[in-house]
């Protein structure tokens, strides 16, 4: 049997017979109307069992009989009819999952896939004209097909009904879906949004902007945003994008909003991400290293060991990056938080400030400055090489203070001279 490709009626016509019209349905009042008691879905082969030029036909009926809506009373026919519209639905989500080809000529039909419009005028016989054109549109075409200005409702009461929203509203708030539970629901949300900044360029400044809102209002307003790793990824892939030399407005998206971020409570549910957005910064612009480091100074946690470990960490990997010269700009202030980090209580957050020393790359930074940093956190490693209780804290301290003395001996010994002095 070959589907030739429907010509667009107003209904579906069964093989052997066609629907019979009962007496029409009379007005209730009510936009909700009722199909016919009799209507069936007439069953039809699946799309793996026709031939590939069968296809096109097929599908436009398979997406007619989706368009069919029942009252909810799922005995009798009407059930059946149910079961064989779902058992449809299915089918034709496989055949697109599966890559089939959806001609031109469906494309109407998945619009007016909705109560009104898609069943045929037969369905809303006796159906005041006010009544239908009150109901609701496809949700598709809501999304989608936006009439402009937005159709009126011929019945609102602005006495006693509510205010009535645009029926797209619900489905367009995009950056606050991203708040969602779901990851499924959060990793498209992610991919639509990113397509339209990247295909709508007039659109990019006014979406930055409300991204922007969103993580401003997680850091001052909010406890918790589920979706803030995602949104930093899309910030990403625009970052990525910036044009070098950085304007002004750019560089206030790290310094006005990737920064103040780190200060929030649960940093470690999108910290890898926040962490990238800074880097990619960095190595576009390397003069901004002290404003950066500056900043994570300033939100430097105090009573959070998690929190300050992905604070070293960071700052671990900005000073194997960094250059010679911002390193000078910022040595004295790091570095004396380095020694607080040192002498910390946590073992943790101690061994993770200690391994700075043994990366190769800041050791190389560190030898020209040794003048300046050795007298800084001297004190701190000291004391732990004679009072801490961890002996692994203990061995790496060792380590550090043997390549100190054998570096500048003289200025070693004079301070330790003078920390035994305190402490005596």
């Amino acid at each position: 049997m070959t589907f030739a490709a429907p010509t667009p009626v107003d209904e579906i016509v069964p093989r052997g017979k066609e629907y019979t019209k009962e007496k029409p349905m009379e007005s209730q009042g009510s936009p909700i109307y009722r199909p016919n008691e009799e209507m069936k879905l007439q069953p039809l082969p699946l799309m793996k069992d026709v031939l590939a030029t069968e296809h096109e036909g097929l599908l436009i009926l398979k997406l007619r009989q989706c368009s069919v809506v029942f009252d909810g009373d799922s005995s009798g026919t009407h059930g059946k009819g149910e079961d064989a519209k779902e058992a449809t639905l299915f089918e034709l989500v496989r055949y697109v999952t599966k890559g089939g080809e959806i001609a031109e000529p469906a494309y109407p039909e998945i619009a007016k896939m909705a109560p009104k419009g898609a069943l045929g005028r037969e369905i809303l016989v006796g159906v005041s004209e006010k009544v239908v054109n009150a109901m609701p549109p496809s949700q598709i075409s809501c999304n989608l097909l936006r009439s402009l200005p937005p159709p009126e409702n011929p019945i609102f009461d602005p006495e006693e009904d509510d205010p009535a929203l645009e029926a797209s509203w619900p489905h367009m708030q995009l950056l606050d879906r991203f708040d969602s539970e779901d990851p499924r629901e959060r990793f498209y949300l992610k991919s639509v949004l990113y397509s339209i900044y990247r295909r709508f360029v007039g659109l990019r400044s006014f979406i930055r902007k409300h991204i922007t809102h969103v993580i401003l209002r997680h850091i001052y307003e909010t406890e918790r945003f589920n979706g803030m790793a995602e949104l930093l990824e899309i910030i990403a892939c625009i970052i990525n994008g910036f044009a070098s030399p950085l304007t002004e407005d750019q560089k206030q998206l790290l310094l006005k909003v990737l920064i103040p971020l780190h200060k929030v409570r649960y940093l470690s549910t999108c910290h890898p991400q926040l962490q990238h957005c800074v880097f990619q910064f960095l190595e576009k612009d390397d003069s901004l290293t002290e404003m950066v480091v500056v900043g994570l100074l300033r939100y430097w946690p105090k009573t959070s060991s998690r929190k300050e470990i992905l604070f070293l960490n960071e700052v671990q990997e900005i000073l194997v990056g960094i250059s010679p010269h911002e390193f000078q700009k910022i040595q004295n202030p790091l570095f004396r938080q380095i020694a607080r980090c040192v002498s910390s209580a946590h073992f943790q957050v101690a061994e993770s400030a200690i391994c700075l020393w043994h990366r190769d790359r800041i050791t190389n930074l560190i030898k020209g400055s040794y003048h300046v940093i050795i007298p800084i956190v001297f004190p701190a490693l000291y004391g732990i090489s004679k009072e801490h209780l961890s002996p692994p804290i203990v061995d790496l301290v060792e380590d550090v203070l043997q390549t100190f003395m054998e570096r500048q001996p003289l200025l070693c010994d004079e301070l330790a001279t003078s920390f035994r002095a305190e402490r005596q």
